[in-house]
Order: structure tokens, then sequence, then C-alpha cells
């Protein structure tokens, strides 16, 4: 993390409004109208509905928001790193069940992610319907509407390369205006009802559950919850800004959230029985509560927020899918750094799969109230799972009862959420739940298909490379064989003790013996240097097999091929290699020969045995070699565009049994042709 950012400035805290409050920042866009549509129409609702349901946002975001995200979950931070996944990595060794509620909150967080842009963008375009930009008149078409979300989430999602430092301090005084701008209104509209202070007490949130005023009943609770769907994302976002600005920042931001609600709750009180509104159920007070000639601006506000509400989302998605391939809950891709802070990252396959759904559901859905019907699902669900780990992270810190205490609590809260937000399975509530198992069904896949794979392979999976030595020497120098390079590079990680996968050694030996002057296996690390560049050499007391361990920074580019013909020209010079002069070359003093690059793509087929596997063991690990075979190419990952690769397929090591049935029919023999008897094996 940026040690700017690990201290409370002025700076920090403009990039913290500007990465992480979008989300949250955003709902009184759609909060108030979700819960006028609880109500039926305007006409319905009385004083104590609102003051009721004002009370609950209150107290939701005091609870769930402050008190388990900002106070408490984090400080189950990993390497400064905050979200579902940091803290799972913190609680796994606890016990080996934990990896149930990562996975399924992890899928559920990033399927919630493609909802936020959508509904937040949506929501803030819409207000542009009948307003006057001078002489121009904006109809009233909600297909005008989706044309233009369509293109502003297509800008979005493309400056996201240029890095989130970058979009945060450009965003940073847009949201300081924006939390200005929620905290003046309110308090305009305030002062016309200041009875509805009440709200403040917890009282109001209980009675309104059972009041008869509410025709929904615990039901509310499902639009209630959409004002604090961000605590998940600002817990997430916590490695990109640090958490001291955070708590800087939110007493802020909360103060200016509660006075918009409270304002907009006064203008529902004094104009739900106008002739104007009391028919209506589709009503946003959001807009309807500011002065005529403020309309216009605070839909360009509104919908700057929006644009950073989406931010929000899009960067905790990238931290959660980083996190998510270190963990191996996911197959590895291309990770950016467009900045010199390596917590702000830039995964490119990760963006465009949001953009292209996110797309989908503003045309599937048409409307922001549509929308709001399928949103907040998922999202209880991810912080149902964050309560789970969160309750193992506690008993490390104070006594399990008092640990058991805090979570049970929460989640029971959260439970209750989770049940009233059902409601919006059948209105589009499925769309969500289907992205979430389809991301669920990849992790699981990529997860438990490689622990499959390590529970058939272990035996047989890795070899030591010391014990292939001699072999390579004489390979080496058997002139019988063709060339088939001078210097031949696997990129391969050896383990301690020079243990390699045994495909490497397969690769070079059994698949037609591939003869070089110098075989290299090459480890790349990245360490959390910007620009560290170095690396260590083990000739394993030879003089034709290289171990090179290359250290390389966050940012530096992984072009092995550069390094490798850097290094062979300082092992020459130093002696350790002889010379590679090529005999033909257009480069003069040329001491490297050619090199040749083996990938190797393993294929679950061959030396698998098919009844030795399970019908689910076959499945797992034959998707996962699939994901693995389509995802983060390893010529792009490794810079090795230019370089001559070869691409070979090797079939995985499990090791065979004898089949007890395999009969012996006979032998027949050259000399007499007499047949043996039959033998059963």
């Amino acid at each position: 993390m940026d040690k700017k950012l690990e201290k409370i400035s002025f700076a920090g805290a403009l990039v913290t409004l500007g990465i992480v409050y979008g989300d949250i920042g955003t709902s009184p866009l759609y909060v108030m109208n979700a819960l006028i549509g609880d109500a039926g129409k305007m006409g319905n609702i009385s004083p104590d509905y609102v003051i009721g349901s004002i009370s609950l946002i209150f107290w939701t975001l005091m609870i769930i928001t402050t008190l388990k995200y900002v106070v408490i979950a984090m400080q189950a931070d990993n390497k400064r790193e905050g979200g579902i996944f940091a803290l799972y990595a913190l609680v796994r060794k606890n016990s080996k069940w934990l990896i149930w509620p990562a996975l399924i909150g992890g899928a559920a967080i990033l399927a919630d992610g493609t909802l936020t842009p959508a509904v937040t963008v949506t929501s803030a375009i819409e207000g542009l319907k009948k307003q006057h930009l001078g002489p121009v008149v904006f109809s009233n078409s909600q297909h005008n509407v989706l044309i233009i979300t369509t293109v502003v989430l297509l800008v979005l999602f493309m400056i996201q390369r240029f890095g989130t430092g970058v979009i945060g301090k450009s965003f940073g005084p847009v949201m300081i205006f924006w939390f200005g701008f929620l905290a003046v209104f309110g308090i305009v509209n305030l002062i016309n009802y200041p009875m509805i202070l009440k709200a403040i007490s917890p009282y109001y949130a209980i009675k309104i559950l059972f009041s008869p005023v509410n025709k929904v009943g615990i039901f509310i609770l499902g639009s209630v919850f959409l004002a604090t769907t961000g605590a998940e994302a600002l817990y997430s976002d916590m490695g990109h800004v640090g958490r001291k600005n955070i708590y800087a920042t939110w007493p802020l931001v909360y103060g200016a959230l509660f006075l918009n609600y409270l304002g907009q709750g006064a203008w529902v009180i004094n104009h739900a029985q106008d002739d104007a509104f009391k028919r209506m159920s589709d009503i946003n007070p959001f807009y309807e509560m500011l002065p005529g000639h403020w309309r216009l601006f605070g839909f360009v506000v509104a919908t700057l927020a929006a644009i950073i509400a989406s931010q929000a989302l899009i960067t905790g998605s990238y931290t959660l899918v980083d996190e998510a391939i270190g963990l191996k809950f996911l197959p590895r891709l291309v990770v950016k750094h467009p900045s010199n802070v390596k917590n702000q990252i830039y995964i490119a396959n990760v963006n465009w799969i949001l953009c292209a759904v996110t797309l989908g559901v503003v045309w599937y859905f048409q409307s922001s109230q549509h929308m709001e019907a399928a949103y907040g699902l998922a999202i209880t669900v991810t912080m149902l799972m964050t309560t789970v780990l969160l309750s193992e992270f506690l008993t490390t810190k104070l006594n399990r009862p008092l640990a058991l205490t805090i979570a049970t609590f929460f989640g029971a809260i959260e439970t209750i959420f989770l049940v009233a937000s059902l409601v919006k399975f059948i209105h589009g509530g499925y769309l969500t739940l289907l992205i979430m198992l389809a991301i669920l069904y990849v992790m699981w896949v990529w997860y438990f298909g490689n622990k499959r794979r390590e529970h058939y392979e272990r035996a047989s999976e890795y070899v030591s490379l010391l014990d292939y030595r001699d072999q390579l020497a004489e390979l080496s120098a058997d002139e019988q064989i063709p060339l088939f390079t001078t210097n031949l590079v696997y990129m391969t990680k050896i383990k301690g003790n020079y243990h390699i996968k045994r495909n490497t050694m397969y690769s070079i030996l059994d698949k037609d013996p591939k003869r070089a002057k110098v075989y290299w296996f090459v480890t790349v690390n990245e360490t959390n240097v910007p620009y560290e560049s170095n690396y260590t050499v083990d000739m394993l007391g030879t003089k034709n097999i290289v171990n090179v361990q290359l250290y390389l920074g966050f940012r530096k580019d992984q072009s092995v091929g550069v390094y490798l013909h850097q290094i062979v020209d300082n092992l020459v010079e130093q002696g350790v290699l002889e010379p590679q002069v090529p005999k033909y070359s257009t480069m003069k003093n040329r001491k490297v020969g050619g090199f040749k690059f083996v990938i190797i793509n393993e294929q679950p087929a061959d030396l698998v045995v098919s009844d030795q596997l399970k019908a689910l063991d076959k499945r797992l690990i034959g998707g996962r070699i699939y994901l693995q075979n389509i995802t983060a190419s390893p010529v792009k990952w490794y810079g090795l565009e230019f370089s001559n690769v070869v691409e070979e397929s090797t079939p995985l090591f499990i090791a065979r049994r004898k089949d007890e049935y395999l009969v012996q029919r006979g032998i027949i023999h050259a000399v007499g042709d007499r047949q043996s008897k039959h033998h059963e094996l």
C-alpha cells in the first residue's frame, strides 16, 4: 500500500471519497422510491410509515455498515487488504469447511456487482426525463434513457485501464460536492417537517415492522437493505485507500446520507396527499424535492455520483478476483498495475465480463424500478458469509463465547434481511442468483478440481531434477539425436529439494527426446517493489542445467526472453557457460545461441485409467484443465509473443493400478509355434 494512504491526510481522504463511497453514497437515488413502491402509492403513505422507514435506514447503517464493517470487520485485514477473500485467508487454517462461506460469499458479491452499475446509473439518468435545457425539453422515453446509460457505462469501463489512483483523484472532488449537495438539500426540506428527526430513535424502527400502516410487514427490510449494500464494497476497497482514511471520512458520509433521507422523508410526508402525487407509485423523491431550477443540476451531479458508485464495485471486483487467484479459487488472469501502488490493479478479463453482464442487465430489466426488485438479494448472502468467517476471526482475538455472541447478533439481523429479500426472487432476484451460481460453479471446479487432481497425483506428480542430471548430460552430448535447439527453456516452478513437475521431464525425455546444449528451468517470482529485477542461478553442479529464479517487481514487464538473453550473456562472460557463437547471424560478436520455449498444456487423458476415477472427480479435473487452457495464455503472461515457442500436450500423471480382471490368453512362441497355458492376473 502507498505509505501516504497509511496516514490520515486530505489527499488520502480525497481518494477515499472517490473510490470507496460511490455505491453506498448513491443509495438516496432509489431507496425511498422502493419504499414508496412497498406502500403501493403515495396516497397510502402516513407520517408514521415514513418516520419508521427512515429509522430503519438509520439503524441499518449504524449496525451493519458502521458497527460490523467499519468498526469490526476492518480490523480483519490481510496485509492491509480487506474483503471476504482476505478474511478467509486469515482464518482458513481454523477449519476446512470455511472454504464454503468464502466461495459462496465471493461469488455473491461479484454477482451483485453487475447490478450496482446498472441500477445506479439508470436511476440517475432517469432524472433527465422531462427536464428543460434551455429550449431543449428531454422526452419521457425510457428507450433514450437506456441508450444514454449504455454510453455512460461503456465509457466508464473503458477508462478503468488508467488505474484507480487517477480515477480516485478525479472523482474525489465530485464526491465532496455530492455529499455536500445531499446534506444541504436534505436540510432544506427537513426544516419543513422537523418532526422527522424522531427517526433517530430505534423505537420507531421496531414499531414500523409491526404497524398496520406497513402493508408488507417484515418484507419492508428488503427495500431498507438497499441503503447499506455498499458496506461490503467499502470493506473490499480498504486496500486501495487505507483503514484510517475510511475512519476519518465515514462519519461525514453517514451524516450526509442520513440528512438526505430525512429531507426526502419530510418531502414525502408534506406531499403524499397532493393531487399531483397521491396516485403515483413510481416516483423519485430525490429529484422531486429539489427546487425546479436545481433539478437539472441535480441530475448532472447524481449521474457523476452514479458513475463513482459503479467504480466502487468495479475496483472491489478487481481486488476480489486478484485475491481469489492467489487463493486458487479462480484461474490465473493477467493482472496489470496502472500505477506504482501495488494494491491498485486492473484485470481486463474481469472488466469486460462485468461490462457485458451489466449492459445485459440494463437492457433486460429496462428500468431502475425493475432492477431494484433484483438488487440486494445476493449481497445479503455475502454479508451472512462474511459474518461466518468473521466469527472465526474474532475467536482468535476474543474469548469464544463473546465472539460467537457478536457473530450471532449480526447473523440474526442479516438472516432477517435475507428472508425479507427473498420476496425479490420472482421479481428479478433469480437473475442475480443465476449469475452467482455461474461464478460459484467456476470457483468450485477450479478449486476442487485441483484438490482432486492432487489427491490422485500426490505420489507421482513431482520428481527431483537431481535424479535426471546424468540423463540430461548424456542427451546433450548424444549427436545421434538431432539438435532441437541451443537453449531449451521451460517455464516451471522448482520447489524445495529441486522438485519439479514430472510432465516437464516427460516432455524432454519421453516425447521424442529434445537434445539441447543447455536446459533452462525458469521460475518467475513477483515481488512487492514496483520495478525490482534480479535473479539467482543454480547450475546443479553441471555445465548444461540451469535453475533460474527470476524476481520481478509487480510493475515490471515479464519479458522473460529479454531477461534470459541478458542472463546468458552474463554467464558466458563469467565463464559459467561456454560461448554459444552461432554459425550464422546478422549481429556481430553474438555469443548467445537460439532459444526455444516449451509451453505444456496438460490433458486429462492417456495415462488416466478411466475406472480409477469417480465420475465427479473426472468432471472436476477435466473442467479445471479446460479452464487452465483457455485463460491467461502463458505466451502472453511471460511476454513470449515474439519468441520461438512450442506448445505441446502432456497427460496427467495419475498413478495407475493393476486390473485384477485382466486375463492372459496365451503367448505364441516363434520356435515350435507353441501356445502357453492361460494365466490369470
